[in-house]
């Protein structure tokens, strides 16, 4: 089984910077791509960023873009999430997640098909 384990979050004020670290283990070897979402209560789970691993390139929702940074570390095991001038916005649980199941050529992946692991979540708060 994959497990991912989310570590980072916390509280930080208007335009404060928090990095959030996924340690990740078990087969991941066909993993087609790994990303971060967040979610507050009553809302579903939206998509921040995703890294794709066969080209290496990162997609970020509008919301984020110039603020986040996706990054990964295969020799360590770890996805990072790097969050700049973050504003109260931005508040909200996030999760860590992994294509496990896909299956097919990792070209034709689409984040939208779903992935297949996630961690517990790590919360972020960001006052005003």
């Amino acid at each position: 089984a994959v497990i991912l384990e989310e570590s980072g979050g916390g509280s930080v004020q208007t335009g404060g910077s928090l990095k959030l670290s996924c340690v990740y283990s078990g087969y991941m070897f066909n993993s087609c791509g790994m990303g971060w979402y967040r979610q507050v209560p009553g809302e579903e789970r939206r998509l921040v960023a995703i890294i794709y691993t066969d080209r290496g390139t990162a997609y970020y929702a509008d919301s984020v873009k110039g603020r986040f940074t996706i990054s990964r570390d295969n020799a360590k095991n770890t996805l990072f999430l790097q969050m700049n001038s973050l504003k109260p916005e931005d508040t909200a649980m996030y999760y860590c997640a992994a294509d496990i199941g896909y299956g097919g050529p990792c070209a034709d992946w689409n984040p939208k098909d779903g992935l297949d692991a996630w961690g517990q979540g790590s919360l972020v708060t960001v006052s005003s």
